[in-house]
């Protein structure tokens, strides 16, 4: 049995998404891997106190340790809350159909 694992670590902005394929000793922490991969170096607004990390989709704290072929996402802060951002879109459909009478014109 090997002493390494292979694992990934993605880190996706707007209009470019990093892909860091490493292979790091097995007992690795989530940390340890951003650290390792050199994506804080490219990155320097990452901040493993504040930005959310996942495995494959599943939050997950930076201590945990990494299993063979796990895939880190760092995630971005949200710009926008998702929920406020659907009641607004809610808010102008219900002025859209409210104002939506029509319109006649005698001639």
């Amino acid at each position: 049995m090997s002493d390494n694992i292979n694992i990934e670590v993605v880190y996706a902005l707007a209009r470019e998404q990093t892909l860091l394929r490493q292979c790091v000793p097995a007992g690795t922490t989530v940390a340890e891997a951003i650290k390792l991969c050199g994506i804080l170096e490219k990155y320097p607004e990452i901040d493993l106190a504040s930005n959310k990390l996942g495995i494959f989709g599943k939050l997950t704290k930076a201590d945990t340790v990494l299993r063979d072929k796990d895939r880190i996402e760092i995630y971005r802060p949200l710009i926008a809350d998702p929920k406020e951002v659907r009641r607004k879109r809610a808010e102008e459909v219900k002025v859209m159909k409210k104002g939506s009478g029509e319109i006649t014109a005698e001639i």
